[in-house]
């Protein structure tokens, strides 16, 4: 089915299932180890799913060196590397303690500098404890990797945003085209029947916003509110609730993010400077114990979403792909699924979207991350069922079943 930009009732495509078997019902679908002999489909490509490593404990991203080894982060407070696809069982030393293991407290995102060639430089978006440790806020440090530690860390950037519970930091991190650095804050769970005294709906904090930085953490001076008399310089946008995917297309520059509604009303949106996304003024959500929080959907003062699910799948991490191993799939949005235990994929022409397909839908569990590799492959972080282990997988193309574009 075709959608266009702002549907309000999003249409789900028919399950990727393997070849060789016919999908059982939903709530019968068991989960299953990625097994690299089933062929899955797609509307555009066949593909394999390969498991990279196993053993992880909740991982919550991953990025690449230009060396060709992979980063991947555990909530709870680790750092580890795979070299030549070998998992090293010790962590990566040197970065700060997080403001609790449990719960979304940990590490958050990691990304190398775009010059880590010459400056080895690795950014740690994290949940920072305060002194007594009774509260925590999402923070920015970055430090020069060497061998198996990160030494000369500096804290970069510490959020407005405190809180003692230990949710909605958000924390995910990029790097635009002209090498401006943008953190997701999150709402850090304030109720959301405040409305507009709400705190994401005040830039004078860091609560509910998208910051953009230089990558020492000074503030451009282009930046949407330099000059504001109430609002924080660093802010890009706000009105966020809890953004978990964020992505720079590679071929226009322009800043994506997926965002979690509460219970309906998840969000993808392209994110423009000095604009009010809302939250939780319009929503398209209900609270989790299903009271309205508003009835307004749309107000001429903010930004609508360019597409929504609800019901909620649990967004979670976003890539915008470019690589070669699917050409089909080029300048396609790929985002995980937490709740609906799947990955999407986002068609558009121009800003708008045109198509969703659902893949891999309820095969191997929550996927928390989804990210381009070098080799043009698309990788998952799989925080899976109990009767499997937490792992990285990858989608690898089955040659010839589908002929590139243009032949």
């Amino acid at each position: 089915m075709i959608l266009h930009a702002r549907t309000l009732i999003v249409a789900f495509a028919a399950l990727v299932v393997p070849v060789a078997a016919a999908p059982p019902a939903v709530a019968q679908i068991p989960s299953q180890a990625p097994d690299s002999t089933d062929v899955y489909h797609s509307a555009r490509h066949d593909f394999r799913v390969v498991v990279v490593t196993e053993d992880l404990e909740f991982p919550w991203s991953m990025a690449w060196l230009p060396t060709g080894e992979m980063l991947v982060v555990e909530r709870p407070g680790r750092l580890r590397i795979l070299r030549d696809g070998v998992l090293d069982p010790d962590p990566i030393e040197g970065f700060p303690a997080v403001y609790r293991p449990r719960g979304q407290g940990g590490f958050m995102d990691i990304l190398p500098h775009p010059d880590f060639a010459r400056n080895r430089l690795l950014y740690l978006s994290y949940g920072k404890p305060n002194a007594d440790g009774s509260e925590g806020a999402t923070a920015i440090v970055r430090g020069r990797l060497d061998g198996n530690r990160v030494v000369d860390v500096q804290e970069i950037f510490v959020a407005d945003a405190w809180h003692g519970n230990n949710n909605h930091f958000s924390g995910r991190l990029t790097f635009d085209t002209e090498g401006y650095l943008y953190l997701a804050v999150g709402d850090r769970q304030a109720d959301p029947n405040l409305l507009t005294s709400h705190p994401s709906q005040d830039p004078s904090n860091h609560v509910g916003t998208l910051v953009r930085l230089h990558d020492d953490g000074r503030v451009p001076d282009d930046n949407p509110f330099i000059g504001h008399p109430s609002a924080r310089p660093e802010v890009w946008s706000y009105g966020h609730r809890n953004i978990q995917g964020l992505a720079t297309d590679p071929r226009t520059g322009a800043i994506w993010s997926n965002e979690h509604g509460p219970r309906g009303g998840d969000e993808l949106n392209r994110m423009l400077p000095g604009r009010n996304y809302g939250w939780p003024v319009v929503t398209h959500g209900v609270n989790y114990d299903g009271t309205v929080i508003t009835r307004d959907t749309h107000l001429d003062s903010m930004e609508d979403p360019l597409y929504l699910w609800t019901p909620s799948i649990g967004v979670s991490g976003l890539m915008i792909y470019s690589g070669d191993a699917f050409p089909w799939w080029q300048g396609n949005a790929f985002l995980a699924g937490m709740i609906g235990e799947r990955l999407v994929r986002i068609t558009f022409a121009d800003d708008d979207v045109v198509s969703e397909e659902m893949l891999l839908h309820q095969q191997f569990g929550r996927v928390r991350d989804v990210r381009q590799g070098p080799d043009g492959f698309i990788y998952l972080a799989l925080e899976n069922r109990e009767d499997q282990p937490m792992s990285i997988v990858r989608l690898e193309p089955v040659v010839g079943e589908v002929k590139p574009p243009g032949r």
